[in-house]
C-alpha cells in the first residue's frame, strides 16, 4: 500500500502522534513543535546538505538531537579517495538551536568555537549554504560557499509512525537542486559548476525508538542534460502506509514500492559491489563502491555506526509511465546506519 497524503494537515494530532501517515510530493502536513509530546530530550531536528558532482562532494549537517547537538562538515573527495569529517557537539541543546519549523523558508545557524555555519532559504528556490571552521583537519581551516537553485516542484515526503505512541518521523527529501560555488581547504579551491553539480536535502523532524538500523540511498545528476535522481530506503518505523521510496525525473516524482539493498558479506563488506532490487520490478541496480565514509561512537548507552558509500549506480529505473531510464556509472552513495539515541 502507497498512501498519498494530497492535502495540507496538521502533522500531529492532541496525543502527539502522526494525524495521517503516508507520503506525499510537497511538504503539506504542518510541523510544530509545540505539538510533540515526548519529552524534549527525544525530539531529533536536522537539516543536512550533501553538494556533489560525482568527482567530490561537500556534506553539511546541522541537528538538534534534544540531549545533543550536533554541526558537520565533511569533504569527500572521490578520483582521489579520501575523505575529512569534523563534527562539533553540543549538549542539551534542547531546541535552543532553533531549526525553522519548515523547509521552505527561514534560517537555520549554529556557532561554536571557531567555526559557524548557516543555511538560508531565500524562496524562488534559492538556498545559501555558507560556512567556516577553523579547525577542520590537519591542513586548518575550511570555508565554504555554495548557492542551489533550480528546486524541483516535488520531492519526497514521508511520515512514518513508529509502534509507540508519541514516536514518529517526518522526512522531507529534496533531490536534484542545482549547485554553484566553492569550498576551500589546505590553501585548495573546489568549485561547483552548475552544468554538473546538484544536491539533496534531507530535511528530518521526529521522536524516535531508541535502536534503529536504517538503510538509505540518493542520487542527484542527470541523464541526457534532465535532471534525474531518487530516494530509496527503509529499516525503520512502521511502513505499511507507504514506503519512502521515489524517484525524479524533471522535477516530477514517481513513487515505488518497496526496493531491498543486497550489501554482500552480511552486510558488512562495504567496498564490494553492491545490488538493489525491487519488489515492482522498477528499480534494479548495481552498485560499485568507491568510498566509505566510515565512523562509529560507541558508548554503550549511545551508540552510532555509520557506513555512507559513495559509488556509482548502473541499471534501470521505470517511471509512472512506463518510461525505462537506463543509467550508466551514475553517481550516488548508499548508506547503513546503527543508531541507539
Amino acid at each position: 500500500m502507497q498512501h498519498e497524503i494530497t492535502k495540507a494537515i496538521p502533522l500531529l494530532n492532541e496525543k502527539g502522534d502522526l494525524t495521517e501517515p503516508g507520503f506525499a510530493r510537497s511538504l503539506l502536513p504542518v510541523y510544530r513543535r509545540a505539538d510533540v509530546k515526548a519529552s524534549p530530550l527525544r525530539l531529533k531536528e536536522w537539516d543536512y546538505y550533501l553538494v556533489s558532482n560525482g568527482r567530490f562532494a561537500l556534506a553539511l549537517t546541522i541537528a538538534d538531537n534534544g540531549y545533543m547537538g550536533l554541526d558537520s562538515i565533511s569533504i569527500v573527495e572521490l578520483e582521489e579517495k579520501w575523505e575529512i569529517t569534523t563534527s562539533p557537539m553540543s549538549l542539551l541543546t534542547l531546541g535552543r538551536v532553533g531549526l525553522p519549523e519548515s523547509s521552505k523558508s527561514g534560517v537555520t545557524q549554529h556557532a561554536g568555537k571557531g567555526y559557524e555555519m548557516k543555511f538560508s532559504v531565500l524562496g524562488g528556490g534559492r538556498r545559501v549554504l555558507s560556512g567556516h571552521m577553523d579547525r577542520f583537519g590537519d591542513k586548518g581551516a575550511i570555508d565554504l560557499l555554495v548557492e542551489l537553485f533550480d528546486e524541483p516542484a516535488e520531492s519526497m515526503v514521508i511520515c512514518t509512525p513508529f509502534d509507540k505512541p508519541k514516536h514518529f518521523y517526518y522526512n522531507q527529501k529534496i533531490n536534484c537542486q542545482r549547485a554553484r560555488g566553492w569550498f576551500t581547504y589546505g590553501g585548495r579551491t573546489w568549485h561547483f559548476d552548475e552544468a554538473d553539480s546538484f544536491a539533496v536535502l534531507d530535511w528530518g523532524r521526529g521522536v524516535w525508538t531508541y535502536h534503529n538500523t536504517w538503510y538509505w540511498g540518493s542520487a542527484s545528476y542527470q541523464v541526457g542534460g534532465v535532471p534525474f535522481g531518487w530516494n530509496i530506503g527503509y529499516g525503520f518505523g512502521n511502513t505499511d502506509a507507504a514506503s519512502e521510496n521515489m524517484l525524479f525525473y524533471d522535477g516530477k516524482a514517481h513513487k515505488l514500492s518497496r526496493v531491498q539493498f543486497h550489501i554482500p558479506g552480511g552486510e558488512k563488506d562495504f567496498l564490494s559491489p553492491w545490488r538493489f532490487t525491487s519488489d515492482d520490478g522498477r528499480f534494479e541496480m548495481d552498485f560499485v563502491p568507491i568510498l566509505d565514509r566510515a565512523s562509529c561512537t560507541d558508548l554503550k548507552l549511545i551508540k552510532s555506526d555509520q557506513h555512507q558509500v559513495f559509488g556509482s549506480f548502473t541499471g534501470r529505473a521505470v517511471l509512472d509511465d512506463g518510461t525505462v531510464i537506463e543509467v550508466r556509472d551514475f553517481p550516488g552513495f548508499a548508506e547503513k546506519v546503527e543508531n541507539k539515541w
